[in-house]
């Protein structure tokens, strides 16, 4: 009896798995037709190795999911400007501009919480006009540094950070 409740339990979550995958792929389909900027391949790997995102069971679940992932993914850059300040290895002339991308993603992480709230609360519209905001952050950081002439140390984390941000306002567009 013992072995039949397993092999049960197996299939299940085997199945709930597979659902979530699905609900992944077709999300993330929809999401990059509606909006070109988002990159299908990103998306889908990004939330597939997500273990919230791997759980979720409806779209209002995966928004709230890569949220997360998206104010994680800001706090990692941010952490990452920071060693560079700290360890003042830096093109010369590009410290303020390093100093504005820290506001920047302190900025954008306000802003995702109060997506959050958003979406707990099933208000898609605010979490809309937040996640807009958050998502305008990593370009205005690099901005800085073409104002310079300068090369950005996070070019590529502020590329990831948009796609991260894109996929929860994409998802809420949906919604």
């Amino acid at each position: 009896m013992k072995f039949f409740v397993s092999v049960v339990m197996f299939f299940l979550l085997l199945n709930c798995f597979a659902a979530a995958q699905t609900l992944i792929r077709d999300s993330c389909k929809t999401a990059a037709v509606k909006d070109p900027n988002l990159k299908y391949d990103f998306c889908v790997q990004s939330l597939e190795q997500d273990p919230q995102s791997k759980t979720a069971t409806s779209l209002s679940g995966l928004v709230l999911a890569s949220t997360n992932n998206a104010a994680s993914k800001i706090i990692n850059v941010k952490g990452i400007v920071e060693i560079i300040l700290k360890s003042k290895k830096y093109q010369p002339g590009t410290e303020p501009a390093l100093r504005t991308c820290v506001e920047l993603y302190d900025d954008a992480n306000d802003s995702l919480k109060e997506a959050l709230m958003n979406v707990k609360s099933d208000d898609y519209r605010s979490a809309n006009v937040h996640l807009s905001a958050a998502l305008d952050e990593p370009n205005t950081c690099e901005d800085g540094f073409k104002e310079k002439h300068a090369k950005s140390p996070v070019t590529n984390e502020n590329n990831i950070l948009f796609q991260k941000i894109l996929i929860p306002l994409a998802f809420t567009n949906m919604l």
